[in-house]
C-alpha cells in the first residue's frame, strides 16, 4: 500500500461519499473510484459497500480506517520532525488547552528559555481534547494534559502536580457566597445545567446543558445564567467580576501531566520535560 492510496481511502471512508471525497482531495471522481477498487483487489477484501444511495464501511474497512489514520499521522510527524532536525536552531511545538495552566506555563517557558541551547517554543493553543491528536499527528511535540479529563493513551507522561476543583457560578447566585460546597449541590441545580464538553471523539454527551468548546465561551454563558461548570482550581483562579469560583469539598483531584509521543527522540522535547518536572 502507498501513502497516496491510504489518503484516498481515508477521505472516502470519512466522507462516505465518493463525490465529496474527490472534492476534498481536489481530484476527479473516476480515478478515485479506480484507486479504491485497486486497493481492495490488492488486499483481497471489500472495504466499502456501495449502493446507488449510500456508501458504508465494512468491518475490514473500519479496521483499515483506524490503521490508515495512524500511518498518515506518523508520516506527517516524520516529515515535520525531519525538516525540524535540519534547522540551525531547533523549534518545539507545545500544545496547551486555551485558558489552562497559566501560571505553570509562564514559569515553564521562562525556565526553559534560560537553559543553554534552548529551542524556540511555539505555543499551540487548542480546544478541549485536541492535545492528544496534535501529538499523534505530529503537529505538536509536547503537550500539557489534565487527567482524567484528557486522554494520555499512546503517550509517555510525567506528573507535574495535582489540584482540587472549583464550581464556577454567576456571582449573583446564592451558592456563590459559600466558602465550600459539595459536588451534588452543583449538579442538582435545575436552573444551571452543567455545561457539556466534547469527548475524545469530538461528540458531546447527552444532557440539558449547553455545548461548549473553550473557557471564554463557557464563562460568558455562566455570567448570563445559562450554565455552570466544574473545573480545576488553576483554570478558575482569576474569575471575571460577574463570576465566582467556589471550592468543592468532594470533587476528585485533577492531575496535570506533560506528555509526548512514546516514539519521540527529540532532545529539545526531553529538555523541556526535564525543566517541567524540576519546576
Amino acid at each position: 500500500m502507498e501513502i497516496r492510496e491510504l489518503r484516498y481511502f481515508v477521505a472516502v471512508a470519512e466522507e462516505l461519499h465518493f463525490g465529496k471525497a474527490a472534492q476534498r482531495l481536489e481530484m476527479a471522481q473516476p480515478p478515485l473510484s479506480r484507486a479504491i477498487a485497486r486497493l481492495e483487489r490488492q488486499l483481497g477484501v471489500t472495504l466499502l459497500e456501495r449502493t446507488s444511495r449510500r456508501v458504508t464501511l465494512t468491518k475490514a474497512g473500519a479496521v483499515l480506517l483506524s490503521e490508515a489514520r495512524s500511518i498518515l499521522s506518523a508520516a506527517a510527524a516524520a516529515e515535520r520532525r525531519t525538516r525540524q532536525a535540519a534547522q540551525s536552531r531547533p523549534r518545539l511545538v507545545l500544545a496547551v488547552k486555551s485558558g489552562t495552566a497559566g501560571e505553570l506555563l509562564a514559569r515553564l517557558l521562562d525556565a526553559y528559555r534560560a537553559e543553554p541551547g534552548a529551542a524556540t517554543v511555539d505555543l499551540l493553543l487548542c480546544e478541549a481534547h485536541q492535545q492528544q491528536e496534535l501529538l499523534h499527528n505530529g503537529q505538536a511535540d509536547v503537550a500539557l494534559l489534565h487527567l482524567p479529563f484528557d486522554s494520555a493513551a499512546g503517550l509517555d507522561t510525567e506528573i507535574l502536580y495535582s489540584e482540587g476543583q472549583v464550581a464556577i457560578l454567576p456571582a449573583s447566585h446564592p451558592l456563590a457566597g459559600r466558602s465550600q460546597i459539595r459536588l451534588a449541590e452543583v449538579t442538582a441545580l435545575p436552573e444551571l445545567p452543567m455545561a457539556r464538553w466534547p469527548g475524545h471523539g469530538g461528540s458531546y454527551p447527552e444532557g440539558p446543558g449547553p455545548e461548549v468548546q473553550n473557557l471564554t465561551q463557557l464563562f460568558q454563558l455562566i455570567a448570563l445564567g445559562h450554565t455552570t461548570v466544574v473545573i480545576p482550581e488553576s483554570a478558575g483562579a482569576d474569575p471575571r467580576r460577574d463570576l465566582a469560583a467556589v471550592p468543592l469539598l468532594d470533587a476528585p483531584p485533577v492531575t496535570t501531566v506533560i506528555a509526548w509521543p512514546s516514539q519521540s527522540r527529540l532532545r529539545a522535547a526531553a529538555d523541556l520535560v526535564r525543566v517541567a518536572t524540576r519546576l
